[in-house]
This record gives structure tokens, sequence and C-alpha cells, in this order.
């Protein structure tokens, strides 16, 4: 009878997944440090000089205006994203997306595949990351 207790209330538990302390602290440390080089580094350039960006490209590859500007945006809501407890699950999924489609890009528009292993490293970090905050969700997302 006590198996069957102890079965049924393992299958009603709610209890949200939380990562262990030194675990917690691995993720924050990497969600702070990503945080901020997408915010500084990468997003925040595209946002404050996106004509010098297009007229000097790094990989000869021309990117239209717009969609350099909508790049920079998603690259800084991400990095403000992965730094507030709420949000960092969301975040992380969202760029793990946009670092596969960087690593894409790379592999197959600007021909030069050995430049997607960065943008991969991020993906797989940013599905970690995302995985191991998925109790941060709300309970319809998940």
């Amino acid at each position: 009878m006590t198996t069957a207790t102890a079965t049924a209330s393992a299958l009603t538990d709610t209890t949200t997944y939380r990562p262990g302390k030194i675990r917690n602290r691995v993720l924050w440390t990497l969600q702070i440090v990503l945080g901020l080089f997408f915010v500084i580094a990468s997003g925040g350039p595209k946002l404050v000089i996106p004509r010098t960006l297009m007229e000097n490209p790094p990989e000869n590859l021309t990117i239209p205006l717009g969609l350099l500007v909508f790049i920079g945006v998603v690259e800084v809501a991400g990095g403000i994203g992965l730094m507030v407890p709420r949000l960092s699950a969301l975040a992380a999924a969202g760029l793990s997306v946009l670092t596969v489609l960087a690593a894409a890009t790379q592999a197959f528009i600007a021909g030069h595949p050995e430049m997607a292993i960065f943008p991969l490293v991020l993906a797989a970090i940013f599905a970690w990351i995302a995985y191991e905050r998925r109790g941060t969700l709300p309970a319809r997302t998940r």
C-alpha cells in the first residue's frame, strides 16, 4: 500500500526543476557573461553603427540595413533576457535558434564553414541554459 501511495504522489507532484547550487552559479555566470557579450559586443554595434558595418562587411557578406538592425535588436533583447530570471529560458532558446541561423549563414551563404563552429558552440550552450532554466517557464509553455 505504501508503494502505491508513493507512486501516486510522485505522479501528482508538481514541483519545478531547479539546478543544484554549483550548477546554478555556473549557469548565472554564463548567462551574465554571454548576456553582456550580446548586448555590448554583438548587438550593440549593429544598433549604434549599422551603416559602418554595412560599408565594411567582415566576410564579404552584405546584409540589408533593416535585417542588420533587426538582428541587433534580437541580440540585445536576448542578452537582456538572459540576465532576467523569468525570461532566461525563453531568451536562451531564442538565442540558440539565432546562433544556429548565424552558423548556417556562415557555412552556406558566406562560404566559410570553418566560421560556423563558434555560433554552433554558442547554440549548444544556449540550449543547455534553456534546458536547465525550464523551471522558470510558465506552466502553459512547458
